[in-house]
């Protein structure tokens, strides 16, 4: 177990975001979890706790007056295997896409489309992470997570997290209640290619790749550069990934919308709704590669918010609030971020 007072975040959130926190604590098992709630009680009683992981999709507004917890728990074990599915135990703290590159180099299927998505396991099951057509509520059989008041563990089919786009139950109804220490995949022996989305299809045609024969490590490695194109390296430019959630209209706002834009992305939803592009509708606004001051709009991806150098998390959120009331302004339809946003006393709802 890791404890350090007045920390630094730094490293912490892919925004690189110079941000502290009262208290920041690793532990990597159960047993060291349990420690850990005994000793926010005893020297950090009454103080708001939160859990992050590899502070991927964080946003840090000010300094934190609480404690920050990480997960450190690793190992990723096969627990069993029928004809046609294997069952796969990870821990939380293991690096997301370590997992998926472990899982196609052993032949486990599912989830090589969400290869590359920065973060950790735990956040993964508790954000419904998604990218080309999969989430990871797809894959997730059951949540085995620790309940931060009582010490009691519960777990939680993948039915019980109430998983919709991007949200889950630990995001909502109880939020900040459980700490998420592993996660249970059921994943394919077989691979079934699944190319039908984000251009995926095209892409391994250019790389020379027949897309219905294309191997696992093959669509995985594909994937891998279609999001390198897009996205930039947090390493070289701060940001988070995909900052804005696609908003998902009714289809009469859809078919309004087309009249005037035919070019129009749309993906149709199992509930007759259309999922619109965010990053279409903020590139129709004049935003891509623009900027706020040190905020800005990544060239290649208007989808994606990026640190130009020296941003704080008001300056983010300051462009954030622009781009999303001029795409209202502008179509009738609201956006809104994917992103977590940190105040002193913790996330802050963002409508």
């Amino acid at each position: 177990m890791i404890e350090r007072t007045n920390y630094s975040m730094l490293q912490h959130n892919t925004f690189g975001i110079d941000a502290a926190t009262t208290c920041f604590i690793e532990y990597d098992s159960e047993e060291d979890l349990q420690e850990v709630r005994k000793r926010i009680a005893v020297a950090y009683h009454g103080l708001p706790i939160l859990h992050v992981g590899k502070g991927s999709n964080l946003l840090f507004l000010e300094n934190f007056q609480g404690v920050i917890l990480h997960s450190a728990i690793k190992g990723i074990t096969e627990i069993s295997q029928t004809e046609n599915e294997i069952y796969v135990r990870a821990g939380a703290g293991e690096v997301w896409d370590d997992f998926v590159d472990t899982c196609v180099k052993r032949g486990w299927a599912g989830v090589e489309n969400l290869s590359w998505i920065p973060g950790e396991v735990g956040a993964a099951a508790i954000q419904n992470i998604g990218a080309y057509g999969v989430e990871a509520k797809d894959v997730i059989y059951e949540v085995e997570c620790l309940e931060l008041a009582t010490g009691d563990k519960r777990i939680f089919s993948c039915e019980e997290c109430h998983y919709g786009y991007r949200k889950s139950i630990f995001k909502e109804q109880l939020r900040g209640q459980y700490a998420v220490l592993s996660v249970v995949f059921r994943l394919k022996c077989s691979f079934t290619p699944n190319i039908e989305y984000g251009g995926v299809r095209k892409a391994l045609t250019e790389l020379g790749i027949e897309p219905d024969k294309v191997t696992m490590t093959q669509l995985r490695n594909a994937i891998i550069d279609i999001r390198k194109q897009k996205l930039p390296d947090p390493e070289v430019q701060g940001n988070a990934g995909s900052f804005f959630m696609n908003p998902v209209v009714e289809k009469v706002v859809y078919e309004q919308l087309a009249q005037q834009y035919d070019s129009c992305p749309h993906y149709d939803q199992p509930d007759g709704r259309i999922k619109i592009p965010a990053g279409w509708l903020i590139e129709q606004c004049g935003w891509k590669g623009q900027n706020l001051g040190p905020a800005g709009v990544h060239k290649k991806q208007a989808l994606v918010l990026v640190n130009l150098g020296g941003a704080t998390g008001e300056d983010i959120a300051r462009l954030s609030e622009t781009i999303c009331r001029n795409v209202y302004e502008r179509f009738g339809i609201a956006i809104h971020p994917e992103v977590n946003f940190i105040g002193k006393n913790g996330l802050i709802d963002v409508k």
